[in-house]
């Protein structure tokens, strides 16, 4: 009976071993089954498999950005790229360089060819040009890309990299722009310098893992010299080792020579030469003096940790990506300043007609007091209707002194942002008339569909174009991470050799210890000099060769562990940050053209309310005449009217701001504009901007500003000096 159960049980067991199988096989064909292609399981156009979900952790499919063309911009002709050569100076290298004249503290001559009648008269074509010749937070980003350049000369060396800040400068005031701008690294506005400890960085993102991995060998060569002149006198304690003399005196002479040169394949080559001339009267020496030379060539391959081009030109690569970078960031700032400076000149247009309008609103009102004396005068009308008018008159008074105040604020604002230089009187005195106002034509973003215009600003917005190739360096990085967990395994090979040879010294002695020699070895030396000791380093008369592997193996490896999982999180985190930026990028893109429509539609609005209270204001006038309503009425319509003319600047000046926004989130500005960012990059430029949407400004009644009339009048006031008179050398003659 036992028996028979162990049989049952056997058998239990294969069948449940073989059903088991069977399951395992089976899940093996479905899972192939399931990641087969279509035509592999007989399935026909007609019949398509289900689509699958995207993976969680891919990377969803979006366009190639625009890379700033052309590479690389420059403000100057110097490329700081390139080091100083040993021709035609051969010490160039080893002193610092000139520091090209491109910092200019004074304003540009367009600015002064627009000073008309001690008045600029200024267009929005013109504020764009000036600013990206003057405005000092497009100079202070253009010499970002001076900065990137030394970074490219530090990799060739094979040295780390500083990095470079890709943040936008915001120094110049006024203006309410706002941009999508990628992650970067601490640093004053758009300067290369960092702050904050070993995990600094922006937008709650670490940059701490890059630059780590295995230290690129040098690739500049290194030679060290070191010469070496000793005289030493030693007494002796035992005279029986000095061959009865009670001191030693040795005069000891050396030359030495090493060469260190580094390859980028992980290769590090060294060669010594040392040289030593000894004289010495110790009796024990065959020769004094004594020519001694050694020679060494040694060459050291990483093998594992190390190894390859990949890893030491890793930051070669690094600094060309940092140096697009440095190229996105001056465009997205050329994008920012231009969007600011219109942002700021319509500011200063709605100042300006705002005062125009209060300037209306005073006369009307001063008119309508007039107007009242008579009729108190009369008997036609009660004292309080005259007061009520006077009380309003004050207001408009009031009201004008404030948008007096405002216009001539916004005049210096649109002055710090097209100038550089606001001690010149010329510049600081003379009001800004703007020229030109909002055209209301229909632009193609207000029609295109949204997938066009998205599509657009993915491929055109630098904050992408900076995020992918800030992909691309933390790859490099994580993949150098990745190479330094291995363990270090070098092999080196070296082939040196060493000779000796002098004059016999004269003190020579053939005893030893007090024992005279049977052969006399100091008579059977050669005298040999020194090209004979040097032949005898290359004719194997005394060699030294031979190869070590060098093995390093770090015991549980948690720092690099640790290092390498931080440096894969942190590219997690980058690619969140640039599927985050789509996404911001998107809502931006809609909301902006949201934002045309709601405009344009508030601007229609905005005119046909303006034209209705402007003919009531008319209506009521003429009933006051008729006697058919009161002053409270016309006042009523006046303040209505100025309420009305309000609403519309800022809804024209609203909508040519959203204009202005959205085409610097498409990056569009540029080539709409007829910029030349190679021009740009150099601060001159040579075809002026043509800046669409604009229309001449109609003829206005002439602002006056009483703190800009009192200046100009002290101005012509003052003597103009008259020129210095020539000393007789033919010279100026100074004070």
């Amino acid at each position: 009976m036992s028996v028979q159960k162990d049989l049952e049980s056997q058998q239990k067991q294969q069948s449940s071993a073989t059903s088991g199988k069977i399951k395992v096989w089976a899940a093996i064909a479905c899972l192939m089954a399931g990641t087969a292609p279509s035509y592999a399981l007989g399935l026909g156009q007609g019949q398509q498999a289900p689509q699958q979900a995207p993976a969680v952790n891919g990377m969803p499919m979006a366009p190639k950005p625009n890379y700033t063309e052309p590479l690389f911009l420059r403000p100057s002709a110097h490329n700081y790229a390139v080091g100083r050569g040993y021709l035609p100076n051969p010490i160039a290298p080893y002193f610092p360089g000139r520091m090209p004249n491109t910092n200019n503290y004074l304003n540009g001559l367009h600015l002064k060819d627009l000073i008309r009648n001690g008045k600029i008269y200024l267009s929005l074509s013109d504020a764009v040009l000036l600013a990206l010749e003057n405005n000092y937070d497009i100079a202070i980003q253009r010499l970002n890309l001076d900065i990137a350049d030394t970074d490219i000369l530090r990799a060739h060396a094979g040295s780390s990299l500083f990095g470079v800040n890709s943040g936008l400068v915001t120094g110049t005031l006024g203006g309410s722009t706002s941009t999508v701008a990628a992650a970067a690294g601490g640093g004053p506005g758009g300067t290369s310098a960092g702050s904050g400890g070993a995990g600094a960085g922006a937008g709650g993102l670490t940059l701490s893992a890059n630059g780590q991995g295995p230290t690129p060998e040098n690739l500049d060569p290194t030679l060290q010299a070191q010469v070496e002149l000793n005289r030493d006198q030693q007494p002796q304690q035992n005279v029986l080792f000095s061959g009865g003399l009670p001191a030693i005196n040795s005069n000891t002479d050396s030359y030495n020579f090493t060469y260190n040169q580094g390859f980028s394949t992980g290769t590090a080559l060294q060669v010594t030469f040392n040289n030593t001339r000894l004289t010495t009267n110790n009796p024990f020496n065959l020769y004094s003096p004594t020519l001694q030379s050694t020679f060494n060539a040694e060459i050291t391959q990483h093998l594992l940790q190390g190894f390859g081009l990949g890893i030491n030109r890793r930051f070669m690569v690094q600094a060309t990506n940092d140096r697009r970078i440095a190229d996105s960031a001056f465009r997205a700032q050329l994008l920012y300043t231009i969007n600011q400076v219109e942002d700021i000149y319509w500011g200063l247009v709605g100042a300006y007609e705002d005062v125009a309008a209060k300037q209306r609103a005073a006369q009307q009102s001063a008119s309508l007091v007039k107007d009242d004396e008579k009729q108190l005068q009369a008997g036609a009308i009660a004292p309080l209707d005259l007061v009520n008018v006077k009380s309003q008159h004050a207001s408009d008074e009031q009201a004008l002194i404030q948008s007096q105040s405002t216009l001539e604020y916004q005049q210096l604002i649109m002055k710090q942002a097209i100038s550089r230089d606001l001690s010149d009187p010329t510049v600081a005195n003379a009001p800004v008339i703007p020229t030109d106002r909002v055209n209301m034509i229909e632009t193609p973003e207000e029609d295109a569909s949204v997938n066009e215009l998205v599509r657009e600003a993915d491929q055109n917005n630098p904050s992408i174009e900076q995020a992918m190739l800030t992909l691309k360096n933390d790859k490099l990085t994580l993949k150098a991470v990745k190479n330094g967990m291995l363990p270090t395994l070098d092999v080196s090979a070296f082939y040196g050799a060493q000779a000796i040879g002098g004059a016999v010294s004269p003190v020579c002695s053939n005893s030893l210890f007090g024992i005279q020699s049977s052969t006399n070895i100091c008579q059977s030396l050669p005298n040999t000099n020194y090209p004979h000791v040097f032949g005898n380093l290359f004719n194997s008369t005394g060699p030294n060769k031979g190869v070590v592997f060098n093995l390093n193996i770090p015991i549980r490896n948690r720092t690099a562990q640790a290092l390498e999982a931080r440096s894969r999180i942190e590219y997690e985190q980058e690619q969140m940050r640039l599927q985050q930026l789509y996404v911001q990028i998107r809502m931006q893109v809609i909301n902006g053209q949201y934002a045309l429509t709601n405009d344009r539609a508030a601007v229609q609005a905005a005119i046909a309310n303006r034209n209705y209270n402007k003919q009531s204001l008319d209506a009521a006038i003429k009933k006051l005449h008729l006697g058919a309503a009161t002053s409270a009425d016309v006042l009523l319509q006046e303040k209505n009217l100025s309420n009305a003319e309000s609403s519309l600047l800022s809804a024209t000046a609203k909508y040519a701001t959203d204009r202005a926004a959205l085409a610097q989130l498409l990056g569009t500005t540029l080539d709409r504009y007829g910029i030349s960012i190679v021009d740009a990059a150099t601060g001159k430029i040579s075809t002026p901007p043509t800046v669409p949407g604009v229309e001449p400004a109609p003829t206005m009644p002439v602002v006056n500003l009483p703190g800009q009339k009192q200046q100009l009048q002290k101005q012509k006031q003052q003597p103009v000096p008259e020129p210095e008179k020539p000393a007789p050398n033919g010279k100026i003659g100074s004070r």
